[in-house]
């Protein structure tokens, strides 16, 4: 089916994109202008988050660790991401205090980690390996880390020297981390998160 200029979606200025309301829950993000849905985790995917942020819970400020938190990147129009956990500098949490909207906006510290959980798909994995890496590491974020439950893999990339160097932990591998140096958990831990 061929898509008309009538059919073509609105684009959005990040702007208008933070006043957007369907009346809804759902939960986007916002890629070159374009609304994009984010469908619900799979179950597996939760679980591997919610074990995350257990031990995250131990080694970090409870102030500090966010989910449900937005952070604009660079693109060829406006974006966000919806990363599944992040770990906040306290410049960060300071810019946030008191905003109305758990977004970290341009202008904002970013946050010192940000985690993503793999969702199943090809389109998924080209975003999170890909695109995901190329915007965070465009907003300086410490570390970014890849949970990849296919792969059973978790790669850390952290900032040294402007640009993102990549660790990858797999099986008994204690996941190490610059942000979080006491995580204890290794890959095959977090993959045998239990639903």
């Amino acid at each position: 089916m061929t898509q008309t200029a009538s059919s073509k979606p609105k684009l959005l200025t990040f702007e208008e994109y933070l006043a957007y309301d369907d009346g809804t829950d759902t939960r986007y993000e916002l890629v070159d202008g374009e609304l994009v849905e984010m469908p619900p985790e799979t179950r597996k995917n939760n679980a591997i988050a919610v074990k995350i942020l257990l031990e995250l819970a131990k080694h970090t400020p409870e102030h500090l660790i966010a989910w449900n938190t937005e952070i604009e990147v660079s693109g060829r129009l406006a974006n966000t991401r919806c990363p599944d956990l992040v770990v906040l500098t306290p410049e960060a949490a300071a810019d946030l205090e008191g905003t109305t909207r758990a977004t970290i906006t341009r202008d904002m510290s970013p946050p010192a980690l940000v985690i993503e959980v793999v969702s199943p798909g090809a389109k998924n994995r080209l975003r999170d390996y890909r695109h995901k890496r190329t915007e965070y590491a465009a907003r300086r974020i410490l570390e970014y880390w890849i949970i990849d439950p296919q792969e059973q893999q978790i790669t850390v990339c952290q900032w040294v020297d402007g640009a993102y160097e990549d660790r990858v932990f797999k099986g008994s591998d204690r996941i190490e981390s610059e942000v979080v140096q006491a995580f204890a958990l290794t890959a095959e831990q977090i993959f045998g998160a239990t639903l």
